[in-house]
C-alpha cells in the first residue's frame, strides 16, 4: 500500500486534473482552497440520482479551505466554506461543515474528488435540520421551506458569486499598470468599468 504523502499527491492531482480549481496555501500539499460550485439542476451532474431536487444553491460559487492531516486518508480532512452560506449544517461564522462521512464514517477508500462531487452536493440537495450547526436556518428550513430557499438564495447573490470565491470573470495581471483614473478611485466609488 501507499503512503500517506503519495496518496496525498495522488488525490490532490487528480482533484487539480478535474473541473476544480485549486490554489494552494503554502509550499506543501496540506491546505489548499477549491471553488465549488452548488448543486446543478441538471440529471448528467448526477447519474446517480433518480431525481434532482430544486436547489436554491444552484449558481453559487463557494470558496472552500481543505486542511488534510498528515495521517490522510486514514483520517478525513478538515473542510470549511469561506464565504457565507446560508445553510442548516454550516456553521455561519466558522463555515465549518457538519457532515457525518467526513467527521465521523470517514473511510481511507474516498477521496478528495468524492468530497467534491458527491459529499458536498448532497449535503446541500439534502440539508439536515435535525443536526444543526445553524439553528436560526434549520428552524426556519423546518418552520417555512418557502422562505427559507429565499433567504438562500439571497445570501447566493450577496455572498456566493464567483468574485467573492476570488474567481473574478476578468482578472487582470499583476504586470498591467492600472490607468490614473483606477488607481485614484477606490472600490466603493467605483460603478463599473472605467471606458477606454
Amino acid at each position: 500500500m501507499s503512503s500517506p504523502s503519495k496518496r496525498r499527491e495522488m488525490d490532490l492531482m487528480k482533484l487539480m486534473m478535474s473541473d476544480y480549481k485549486v490554489e494552494m496555501i503554502n509550499d506543501g500539499m496540506q491546505e489548499f482552497y477549491v471553488h465549488f460550485n452548488g448543486p446543478s439542476d441538471s440529471k448528467s451532474s448526477y447519474p446517480y440520482l433518480n431525481q434532482i431536487p430544486f436547489s436554491p444553491y444552484h449558481g453559487g460559487v463557494w470558496k472552500i479551505r481543505v486542511e488534510l492531516p498528515d495521517a490522510y486518508p486514514y483520517k478525513s480532512p478538515s473542510i470549511g466554506f469561506i464565504n457565507k452560506i446560508y445553510h442548516p449544517n454550516v456553521d455561519e461564522m466558522s463555515g465549518s461543515v457538519c457532515l457525518d462521512v467526513i467527521n465521523q464514517t470517514w473511510s481511507p477508500m474516498f477521496d478528495l474528488v468524492n468530497v467534491f462531487e458527491v459529499f458536498l452536493p448532497q449535503l446541500l440537495l439534502y440539508p439536515n435540520p435535525s443536526d444543526p450547526l445553524n439553528g436560526e436556518a434549520a428552524a426556519l428550513m423546518m418552520r417555512d421551506r418557502t422562505a427559507y430557499e429565499q433567504r438562500v438564495k439571497e445570501y447566493c447573490e450577496k455572498y456566493a458569486k464567483p468574485e467573492d470565491a476570488g474567481a473574478a470573470p476578468e482578472e487582470k495581471s499583476s504586470d498591467e499598470e492600472m490607468s490614473e483614473d483606477e488607481y485614484d478611485s477606490s472600490d466603493e466609488a467605483m460603478v463599473g468599468p472605467v471606458d477606454p
